[in-house]
């Protein structure tokens, strides 16, 4: 047994147990992955993964179990080397923080900035994604922290602590009629919509609260990120429904920000840490930048906790 076959098998699960994909992700050739895990098999003695002639379907019951020591046997390996580094480097290295477009453009950076002047020499790499990619990133180990508002507290893998709550705003050209009114759900109904699309920034309670009500609201078109949906509220393709804090007056020219927060329930954005994972110090003095409680006490005795 050796580590490329353990990484062999991570890889598997991670790309859908699609081997050319497997190949590429470890810079090897396909048939050098397939000899790998079959050189395995036959020294485990069991199958490891359920096929259709050539092709992996999944894992068989052994080979989840296989698995799941294979990823803490390489998560391991990872947090040697960076306590390693903490020794041998406490004030620089690499901290990987996963998150969404909102979350870097607007909450974050600040926290970034007292941050880097905390650690000048600390590479930050802000790695934006959807929610279901920021769960890829923290269970593979490629990110160190994950920031979202979806997503991350179904992993038990996972440790999450509250970072803000914020609501949602409607956002309106200047002058525009839903503005000299009682804002309800039923007006917004009426308009052509813009906001998220399904899975980012709250839009499952967007839904919920029209669906509730008894609506079907109009989304004419849906996106990634804030600053597309407020672009295409200025050229008047309808009115949007964004995270309040994307809404920047000195900035959003032309456009009139109008209080949803008795529409729509308050959405948490929540910090995940993968459990086991090794955090550099600097790591912890990032966590404690996004909430003064996030000690580092703290944030360790939860990641003991089981999940």
């Amino acid at each position: 047994m050796n580590l490329q076959q353990l990484r062999i098998i991570r890889e598997a699960v991670q790309q859908n147990f699609n081997l050319t994909e497997v190949a590429a992700a470890l810079f090897t050739s396909q048939s050098g992955v397939s000899k790998h895990i079959k050189d395995l098999e036959d020294e485990l003695g069991v199958e490891l993964f359920q096929r259709r002639g050539k092709r992996l379907l999944g894992l068989t019951e052994p080979g989840k179990e296989v698995a799941q020591v294979a990823d803490r046997m390489l998560q391991d390996l990872r947090n040697i080397k960076r306590l390693a580094q903490q020794f041998s480097s406490a004030d620089q290295g690499q901290l990987t923080i996963a998150t969404t477009h909102t979350q870097a453009r607007y909450a974050l950076p600040q926290v970034v900035a007292r941050f880097k002047a905390a650690y000048p020499r600390v590479h930050l790499v802000l790695h934006q994604g959807s929610p279901a990619e920021i769960v890829s990133l923290l269970q593979s180990g490629e990110a160190d922290v994950g920031i979202a508002t979806e997503a991350l507290g179904r992993d038990e893998a996972f440790v999450t602590f509250p970072f803000y709550e914020w609501h949602h705003a409607v956002v309106v050209p200047q002058g525009h009629p839903l503005a000299a009114q009682p804002l309800t759900l039923e007006a917004l109904a009426e308009q052509p919509l813009i906001t998220y699309h399904e899975g980012y920034t709250g839009r499952a309670r967007i839904d919920a609260s029209f669906a509730q009500a008894g609506l079907a609201p109009d989304i004419v078109m849906s996106a990634l990120d804030a600053d597309v949906i407020k672009t295409y509220v200025q050229v008047g393709l309808g009115v949007g429904i964004i995270a309040a804090i994307a809404f920047e007056p000195n900035r959003d020219a032309g456009l009139q920000r109008l209080d949803a927060s008795h529409l729509f329930p308050v959405n948490t954005t929540r910090i995940a840490l993968k459990r086991g994972h090794y955090l550099r110090g600097f790591a912890y003095r990032f966590l404690q930048e996004c909430v003064d409680s996030l000690t580092e006490e703290r944030v360790k005795a939860a990641m003991e906790l089981e999940g």
